[in-house]
């Protein structure tokens, strides 16, 4: 049996096809565009090219994210059962590290906090404000200011001689704090890392609200970036675990919860 779960999050659809629930078959990403449906039609047809398939092999599918609702039971995708974010983020993390018990999930818009039992049943969980200063889009936001591509924004952070606070309750006091900075001619690598660890000073506050218990995982989008779990984990004083292909770990929860439809 194969099995899909999507992941249309707030800027990017990520796909995940499994078989019998052991065997990711193939992953897919893209942007979401202004029509979603368009978008997640387009990135499913990758994805069966990609794993070789068409649609009639999928035997169940379940989307999570944002914008899930907009492919419930839609042509051509047909999306059988939607989930919240959270559930996925559980589900695919306990499969990928079965010691969890606190999953961070960082995207492109929003951080959520989540504590699990020891059977990856969620417990309680936490989701940030609407606000861009605890999610991805405020490293994207600071690289513009700084001038620099986004991906490089972590390895900059990484060569910090210096500690420079900074506050990141609003997104845009501080892009102004980020060209005060500039003016003041401190180093771009010090500037980076005054964004990732206030950024990461957010999520902390966010998660402790729930607490925090060993084993710790942290996915989505911002987990591939290396410049945000070192001040992460100082801010929880913890060891925080990232799996593989971070960002895909709520499509692959999706898949693995598409299994229980069997029957």
């Amino acid at each position: 049996m194969i099995t899909a779960g999507i992941d249309v999050g707030a800027k990017y659809v990520k796909i995940v096809f499994l078989e019998e629930g052991k065997n990711i078959l193939t992953r897919a990403s893209g942007v979401v565009g202004f029509d979603i449906l368009k978008s997640v039609t387009v990135i499913s047809e990758k994805a069966l090219d990609n794993a070789g398939l068409t649609r009639d092999q999928i035997t169940h599918i379940v989307a999570t994210g944002m914008g899930r609702k907009a492919t419930l039971k839609t042509p051509p995708i047909n999306v059988e059962e939607i989930v919240p974010e959270v559930i996925a983020d559980a589900k695919g993390a306990y499969h990928l590290v079965p010691t969890v018990k606190t999953v961070i999930d960082v995207g492109a818009e929003e951080g959520r906090g989540v504590k699990i039992d020891e059977k990856g049943k969620v417990r309680d969980f936490v989701i940030n404000e609407r606000c861009a200063a605890g999610a991805g889009t405020f490293i994207e936001t600071m690289a513009r200011a700084l001038e620099v591509n986004v991906e490089d924004m972590g390895p900059l952070a990484l060569k910090s001689t210096e500690v420079i606070p900074m506050n990141a309750q609003c997104a845009v006091f501080a892009e102004s704090e980020v060209v005060s900075l500039i003016h003041s001619r401190v180093t771009k690598e010090n500037i980076s890392k005054a964004i990732h660890d206030a950024m990461a000073g957010r999520i902390a506050s966010m998660v402790l609200r729930v607490g925090v218990e060993k084993d710790v995982a942290l996915i989505g989008g911002v987990a591939r970036n290396p410049g945000f779990k070192p001040p992460l984990e100082k801010e929880l004083n913890t060891e925080i675990l990232v799996p593989d292909h971070p960002q895909y770990v709520g499509a692959l929860g999706a898949a693995l919860l598409a299994l229980k439809m069997e029957g």
